[in-house]
């Protein structure tokens, strides 16, 4: 027996807001899916940067207006919605965790004996910090794309460098306002998230026939057999007549 949705027991003027939907939404038209794109796009990095760009409690922290990599996360937020790479898990944890990987390898780094020896092997600590957080959002579950960019720039830019740990709450803030900006644009006429933390349903994609897959040559080897045993039965139908 399956279990009700939890948020099926919220108010809908409430849950609508937070991805739930008694019936799957309507598909709707690709310029409706531009137009919104658009504007979450716009919404989303505009609300980060003026956070960021206009309180003076992280002007004087020497806090960036924005982290480069959310730019790539506007495009699955608001532009893939669907994706599983978009969800709320991947997009928090995922950005999180590759600012925690970013900086603990690059405070290990800057322990070398002066600045000129860390800046000759930044390339490295940058390198380790990207494929370091790979691994670990396998591991946990939360792949990001963007996220890899979180932690590479934790190594290779000096803004954030020097903001050390406190890019974690940063990281932690402006992912929380990217998702309030999905959460608010992406359900007037459509839905996100798809879901929280787990999908209901995992359904495996076919490889199409053209893409040479293992499938397709099951699929070709099943079409062959079938092709033969209706040449068989053609054959034996003549020579009875």
């Amino acid at each position: 027996m399956t279990r009700p949705h939890r948020l099926s027991r919220w108010p809908p003027s409430l849950s609508r807001w937070l991805g739930y939907r008694a019936a799957p939404p309507p598909k709707r038209p690709d310029y409706i899916v531009w137009i919104w794109s658009f504007i979450g796009a716009f919404c989303g990095i505009s609300v980060i940067q003026a956070v960021f760009g206009q309180a003076q409690y992280f002007i004087s922290r020497g806090v960036p207006s924005i982290v480069a990599s959310y730019g790539a996360s506007a495009v699955l937020i608001y532009g893939a919605i669907d994706a599983p790479l978009a969800q709320p898990r991947a997009l928090l944890g995922g950005h999180f965790i590759g600012a925690l990987v970013g900086v603990c390898i690059t405070k290990l780094f800057r322990l070398l004996p002066t600045e000129q020896r860390y800046e000759d092997l930044a390339w490295l600590a940058g390198s380790l910090s990207c494929a370091a957080s790979v691994v670990a959002m396998q591991i946990t579950g939360t792949t990001h794309p963007p996220a890899g960019a979180t932690a590479l720039l934790a190594a290779v830019n000096a803004e954030i460098r020097d903001m050390g740990w406190y890019y974690l709450p940063v990281v932690l803030l402006s992912s929380t306002l990217a998702l309030a900006v999905a959460l608010l644009l992406n359900n007037i006429q459509r839905r996100y998230p798809v879901f929280w933390f787990h999908p209901a349903v995992s359904i495996p994609a076919p490889v199409a026939p053209a893409l040479g897959g293992p499938e397709s040559e099951q699929v070709q080897t099943e079409d062959t057999a079938v092709g033969n045993n209706d040449e068989i039965s053609k054959q034996e139908t003549t020579s009875q007549v």
